[in-house]
Formats: structure tokens, sequence, C-alpha cells
């Protein structure tokens, strides 16, 4: 131990403050006072003036003083006492040098040497210091002498650094957790757009670097960014709190971090409570449990208030100590003799003065339970862990037990270095150690400043785990306003539904909705998800369903109409059959009954095909639905082709001879057959190269409905169909059309109708997907309705008409003209000549069958009419004439 350290810290010497002597001297560098008085004006190396006393370091050194008597009266270390010298660094590092240089000068002076191993002084350890910007310089510089230094507060992440402060040691987690403590907070509220104050130092600069990336990891963004000079006496720090005030006004975000000391943030809030403006405030350690804050006027005006703190506890007996404030026989301590005369001392008013100074006759021995209330003592509890853990590391090293301590206590700085790295010790039923980086790996505690009256007290309201870097909430101690948690963000919330359209920045956005086929389920969503196989959504959905199935079905409206309408059709076939064989001895039945059969059933199977379209389709049913009505309708169309052929070709020429010549064309069986099958070529090869199919696809008219269809491949044999029956009925039309007469005239309409309502709704087909059955079921049925009711009605209209014709005759009026019953007796006689002269082949479909089409075969062709027409000498007038044809037609 070296004498001569209590000489150079005896009252004369400004630099120590407090001093105890003991066996091992401890050294504690605590900022009692906050500025140094006239700082920016120095010029000189002179000694440093203090001011602003602040009861937050005073009362945590008071804690490490404490904990050492603690353990000098209990033998922690038995034969051996434990001393302190203590200095004011008044928050300013070069001041903190100051002190260390005086602390470890040996006679006075400080040596310079080449190799430090064998280095000593009288102080083995330092505790200290509060800040960050001070405690880097000391850490330096105690490296380069390998002396442990142990803080409680300072959390910068580079003094984690052991290859820049090798001997640097703290009882806290390093600011590395702290600023993802933060972030992870913002992010358990849903406070995406913040702002951030800061210090100019080297614990701003750091903690705002390693916030921004903490935060940017969370989506959280950072609406502004200042800095605040950190010297407390700087000249400009009115006008920039002010500026900083004009700044949060403005801003949009509702929460702001302040990583800043207490007396910056007082000063800022007394800015702001000037024009009430109020605002969530996220702490930083250094001021998150600072109690003269939560004393100060209307501090309820400014807004909730939280923070971290690191873990906090109550030390044994310190409230006792803090009560009974005296200096033992040999102990010096002019901090606690300054404390006591602003506290007792009836001319020296500050905030602190007790309203019983002026009965005080001596302040020093004055005591009272002020401090108790002016501060946390809770926050004081790491004094006592770091001077606990320098004992353990004492205690290792000088080989202690329950009664002595073999070791030398001229002991070696640096031994206690490497013993500090891997001690790991009990206290309080806690165990503590130090990591890899020196700093300790526990937890943070999550205060709230709750309203009390006009004050505030810290309610602890959760946790931050290290361990898993989890915020832990106990929500229901929370008083929020309306039970709701404010927001703080660039953006509306995106509901389920809607996804984020990011912006340059990451928490401005637009929501927008989610497409067709994706969905999302929670608020914020960057992207929406895709619906699952088998499911959809509707746009801006929440949940994906499950696809409904459309086909026509059997129950559908529209297929009970269609079904209605394919039996009606069918019955009229069938009666029309029936009524045909009936009635096969008539002249215009007889001689088509075949062909009309024939026609009948193509027309059967063409509503066949209408059924098939009913149901839920397969690649069967959709093949059979195709091929029938192209089959039945084609049969269908050959039988009018060979009628109008036929017509075609008794009116291509008067003479026999030619007539016979194209006779040879009239082949009407061979003509349907050849028409036919080629239409069963053209869907061989449609079903072989180009095959139908199923397929469900979306619907463009029902919501969430896939559409179960055939499909007609590629198009090309589905279009090679149609475009051949319409060809045939161009023909039938024409031929029909070109030798046109009262037979050609079914004929005529019959295919117009076709051609007409499939070129009505081929446009359809095309363009409206779901549609196609029913747009083709209705093509089909409206050509089959205009053959029959073009076709077979008016036959059994003229049957019908017939019979009631013969049931009532007209009998013929008398003529009384000489000369027009003489044309009529001339013309019946011609034209029983001519009948008889037109030969029967004319009015024949086979050339053995007899029989005529049907009744006009009883009337003259235009060419018997004009070559009895030559014969006459003379003309009637029309008047006598249109009588005596419809007498005739009567025949």
């Amino acid at each position: 131990m070296m004498l001569g350290l209590g000489a150079q810290c005896d009252h004369t010497e400004p630099p120590c403050g407090a001093y105890t002597p003991g066996d091992i001297i401890l050294g504690i560098l605590a900022s009692v006072h906050s500025k140094v008085k006239d700082l920016p004006a120095r010029i000189r190396p002179d000694q440093y003036t203090c001011i602003d006393f602040d009861l937050i370091p005073f009362v945590q050194s008071l804690a490490a003083i404490h904990t050492i008597e603690t353990i000098n009266d209990s033998g922690f270390l038995p034969g051996i006492r434990l001393g302190y010298l203590m200095c004011d660094s008044c928050v300013y590092a070069t001041k903190a040098l100051h002190c260390v240089e005086q602390m470890l000068a040996v006679n006075g002076s400080f040596p310079v040497l080449s190799n430090y191993s064998d280095f000593t002084s009288s102080v083995k350890a330092f505790l200290g210091e509060r800040y960050s910007e001070l405690s880097i310089p000391v850490a330096k510089f105690l490296s380069l002498y390998m002396i442990p230094q142990i803080s409680c507060t300072s959390s910068s992440p580079a003094l984690s650094d052991k290859s820049r402060y090798a001997s640097f040691f703290r009882v806290i987690p390093s600011d590395v957790y702290q600023t993802k403590a933060l972030a992870k907070l913002m992010k358990y509220f849903n406070w995406d757009w913040v702002g951030v104050v800061t210090l100019d130092d080297d614990y701003g600069k750091p903690a705002l670097e390693k916030f921004l990336i903490d935060s940017g990891k969370e989506q959280i963004c950072v609406e502004f960014q200042e800095v605040v000079p950190n010297y407390l006496g700087s000249t400009d720090i009115a006008k920039r709190i002010k500026e900083l005030a004009d700044k949060i006004r403005r801003s949009t975000a509702k929460v702001v971090l302040l990583i800043l000391r207490p007396e910056h943030v007082e000063m800022l809030f007394k800015e702001l409570i000037k024009t009430n403006t109020s605002r969530i405030w996220i702490a930083s350690d250094a001021w998150s449990t600072a109690r003269f804050l939560m004393k100060m006027k209307d501090i309820n005006k400014v807004g909730d208030i939280f923070g971290f703190t690191f873990l906090t506890g109550m030390i044994p007996g310190f409230e006792d100590y803090l009560k009974n404030l005296r200096l033992a026989p040999g102990e010096r301590n002019d901090f606690i003799r300054e404390y006591k005369q602003i506290r007792f001392n009836c001319s020296q008013q500050s905030e602190h003065t007790s309203p019983l100074a002026c009965n005080v006759t001596d302040p020093l021995e004055a005591n009272d339970d002020y401090l108790l209330s002016a501060v946390d003592l809770t926050e004081a509890y790491n004094q006592r862990v770091a001077v606990y853990a320098v004992a353990h590391a004492i205690r290792n090293l000088l080989k202690c037990n329950d009664t002595a301590c073999s070791g030398d206590t001229n002991l070696l700085p640096w031994q206690l270095v490497s013993i500090l790295r891997e001690i790991n010790f009990t206290l309080d039923n806690k165990t503590y150690s130090f990591d890899q980086y020196g700093d300790f790996e526990n937890a943070y505690d999550l205060i709230s400043w709750k309203k009390n009256g006009d004050e505030r007290v810290p309610e602890v309201v959760g946790q931050f785990l290290i361990k898993n870097e989890e915020v832990e909430v106990n929500d229901h101690k929370i008083p929020w306003n309306n039970k709701t948690v404010p927001l703080s963000r660039c953006s509306v919330t995106c509901l389920p539904g809607t996804e984020k359209s990011i912006s340059n920045i990451s928490c401005c956005y637009t929501c927008t909705n989610c497409s067709e086929g994706y969905y999302s389920n929670e608020t914020d969503q960057l992207t929406c998800k895709k619906c699952p196989e088998g499911s959809w959504s509707l746009p801006g959905s929440r949940e994906c369903q499950k696809w409904s199935i459309w086909f026509l079905e059997w129950s559908a409206a529209y297929s009970i109409v269609v079904m209605i309408g394919t039996v009606i059709g069918a019955l009229l076939l069938v009666f029309s059959f029936i009524f045909y064989i009936l009635h096969r001895e008539k002249p215009f039945i007889k001689g088509i009954l075949v062909i009309s059969c024939l026609m009948k059933f193509g027309l059967m199977v063409s509503f066949g095909g209408v059924i098939l379209f009913l149901g839920s389709p397969n690649i069967h049913v959709c093949r059979a639905q195709q091929t029938m009505y192209g089959l039945g309708f084609t049969l269908c169309v050959s039988c009018i082709l060979v009628k109008a052929l036929h017509i075609f070709l008794e009116l291509m020429s008067s003479n026999p001879a030619k007539q016979r010549e194209l006779r040879k064309f009239d082949k009407p069986f061979v003509i349907i057959g050849i028409l036919t099958a080629i239409q069963a070529l053209i869907c061989i090869f449609w079903m072989v190269f180009d095959p139908v199919d199923v397929e469900e696809k979306q619907s463009k008219t029902q919501l969430l409905t896939l559409n179960r269809l055939c499909t007609q491949g590629f198009m090309y044999g589905f279009g090679a169909m149609h475009v051949y029956i319409a060809l045939l009925a161009v023909v039938c039309f024409g031929l029909a059309f070109k030798g046109r007469d009262d037979e050609t005239d079914p004929i005529v309409f019959s295919m117009l109708i076709h051609l007409f309502a499939w070129l009505c709704f081929i446009p359809i087909f095309i363009t409206q997907y779901d549609s196609r059955p029913i747009v083709q079921i209705s093509g089909i049925m409206v050509s089959n309705y205009g053959v029959i009711f073009c076709h077979f009605a008016p036959k059994w209209f003229k049957i019908l008409s017939e019979k009631t014709l013969e049931t009532v005759k007209t009998p013929v009026a008398p003529l009384t003209n000489d000369s027009d019953s003489g044309v009529i007796s001339n013309f019946t006689s011609d034209l029983r000549e001519s009948t008889h002269s037109i030969p029967q082949s004319r009015f024949s479909i086979a050339e053995s069958e007899p029989s005529n089409w049907d009744i006009s075969s009883l009337h003259l062709s235009e060419v018997s009419i004009a070559s009895f027409r030559r014969r006459r000498q003379r003309s009637w007038r029309s008047k006598s004439l249109r009588p005596r044809r419809r007498t005739l037609s009567n025949l």
C-alpha cells in the first residue's frame, strides 16, 4: 500500500473529493456536478470549477461507499480492509482523465514507462464513469496499464471492443441490446413512424447508428433525427432545444425516442409544456428513472413515457444509511458536506432546500429522508453488484477463506483483469458473470411513468430478455386513454384483404386490394398469399374459398325449358311420322315418305344431342353431343337438298329429252349417303386430330365459380362441321330460290331460319365463353323447329284442310257469258290434255315410283302453262279468269 496517496488526497487537493483509507483502494469516478464553470472561455490549464450538484450520481456514489463499508464489516475479505478514493468528473471527459491521473500518481508524479507490467498504485480498480462519453477516454487510458474499470451505467456498444478497451467491464448489457429492446417495443405497439433525438457524443452517435439498424430490421422508419450538444454549458444549447421543440411540434410522428441526459430532457419538456405538446416518449437508460423529471412541474402534460432500465433492486440497509449520513473517523467526503449545505443551510435556498432548514443549527449534523424520495434508490443497485465483483476478484486473487487471505495486498492491478473475465459469483440469490466482451447479459426492465397526482412514479410493466431478444409487456398495467394504443404511423394500417404498396420509405405505403386468387388474413401484410390448390378468392379477400362448379344442371330453369322443348319436338316428330303413315296414300306424301322419315330420324338424333348438353359433362358426352348434332342435322339437310335439287332439275328445261338426261343426277339416296358420310369423316378427323375435352375455367359472370364445359379443341373440327352444314343449307337455299314455287317455300324459309339463327349465335358463342352450351342448344333448337314447322306442319294443315273441304263443298256458279264459257271449256279440255301429256317422271323422285311429290303434281308446270297460252288465239279478262282458277284448284 502506498501511504503517499493519502497526502495527495487531503482537503487541499481539489481532484479528490472523498477518501477513506484501506489496505486496497478502489477509485470512484462520479460526476456529482453536471457542469464545469466557464468551460468555453477556458484558455489556461488551471483548476476546474464544477457547478450544478446532481443528486443521482451523488446517491450512486454513496451506494458504492455503503457497499464497501458493508464488505469491511462482514469480514468478506478477512484481515483486509477496502478503502476508496473518489473524484468528481463533472461530466467532462478531460476532467475525468485529470481525476485518473491524480489517483494513479505515485508520490505526486506520474511515471512514464516502456513496460507497465510491474506498475502498481494504491488504486487497484476503478468504479465508473456514469456516462459513456467519459468512460471511453478513461477506459482507453486505463487499458495502457490494464487497470480494471467497472461501470454501472455506461452502455455504449464501443466499450465491448476488447481490442481497444481491454480492461473495461460493466455490470449492465451493451446498448446493442438496448436499441434492440427499443425497436422491439415500438414494433410491439405497431409504432413504425418515430423521431429520434441524440447527443453529439460517443454515447449518442453509436446508439443512433445501432438503433437505425435495429429499427430497420423491424420495419420502423425514422421521420427525423436531431442532435443536441452533450455539454450543458454550450453557448447554443438553449437555441438548439427550442429548434428541437419546434421540430417535434411540426412532425407527424407521435413517438419520439430521446437518447439524452436527464438535464437535456428537462429543458426540452419545459419548452413543450409551454404549448401543451404531447407525445409518446421513449426514454434511454440515461434518464428513464430520473426522479427529478418525474417531479417537474406539469410533467403530466407531456404525454406517456416509457423506458428501459437495467435490472434493479434494493440495497440492504441503504435507506437507513441515507437517513443517517455521517462521516466516520478518518473519513473525508466533501460531497456529503456540500449536500447537507444545500439541504439544510437556510442561507442557500434551492429546490433541494428543506423547509426546516432555518431551524437547523449545524447542517453537517442534520439528516432527513429526502434522498429516499428524490432519487430512485433501486437504480443504485448496480453499484453494489460492481463493488462485489471487484471484491470477489480480490478474494480469488488473494486466496481468501473464511478466516484469512494469504495473498499480498500490494497486488498488481492487471492480475484482477483475468480473474474478472472468468469470475462467477452469487449475490442476493442471483448469479452474475461477465461475457467475453466484459458485459453482463441479464435483462432490462420496461417501465412506465405512471401518473400520481401532479407527479409521475415509475412502474415496471414488462421486460426485455436478452437471451430470446423479445419484449414481454403486461398490457393490463398500461392505462391507455380509451383503452386504445395510440398510433404513430406514416400510413394507415392495411386491413386483411390488402397488401402494402410501399413507396420510397418503407413505412409509407398505400393499401391495395389483393388480386384474384390471392388473400391476406393479417394486417399490414407486405404481399398477399396465393390461394391453395382447389380454392380461389375475389379481389380484396381475407380468405380463399373452394370453387363452386357450374354446369347445366338438370334442375336448372333453363335445363327444364330445354327438356320440355326437346320432348315437344320429339313428340311432334313422332306425331308427324304416324300422321304420314296414316296418310301415305296421299299423292304429295306417297312420293316423299321415305325421305320424310329420314328427315325425322335426323331431327330426332339432333334432339337427342341436345339432351347430352345437360348435366355434368365428361369427354364421352362431349364427343357424343357434337357428333349427334352434326350427323343428325346433316342427314336432315341432305334430304332437304335432294328435294330442292329435284325441283330445280324439273324446272331446268321443258324438253323431255333434256329432262331425261338431267334425271341421271337425281339420285336422292346416293346423294344423302354421300353428304352424310362426308360429315361423318369430318367428325372422325375432328375427334382424332383435334379432340374435344372437358375443362374447368373461371366464370366471368359468376363469382368463385368454375364452368365445367366441353371444349372444342382448337375449333378447327368444330368450325368445319358447322361450315359444312351451313354450306349445305346455302346450296339448298340457292336451288330452292332459283326454282321457287309453292313447293320450294318451306326449303327457303327453313334454311333461312337455320342460317339466321347461327349467324346470330356465332358472335355470342365466340365472345361469351360461359354461355357456349346455352348458345349451341338454342341454335340447334331453332334449326330443328324451323324444319318441323316449315316442312311437316304445312302437310298436316293441307291434309286436314282437304278433309274439311270434302265435308263442306262449295258449288260452282254457272257461267252466264258465252265467251267465258267457251274459254273455260277449252281451258279445261286443254288442261286435261296437258296433264296427260306431262310425263309422270317429272313428279316422281324415283324412276320406279309413278306417284308425285305432293298435290302440286296436279297443277300445270310453268312450261305447260306457257304452251297452253301460245295455243290460245285470244285472251280473256283477268276478272273472269281469277275465279275460274280457284275453281280449278278446288278440283
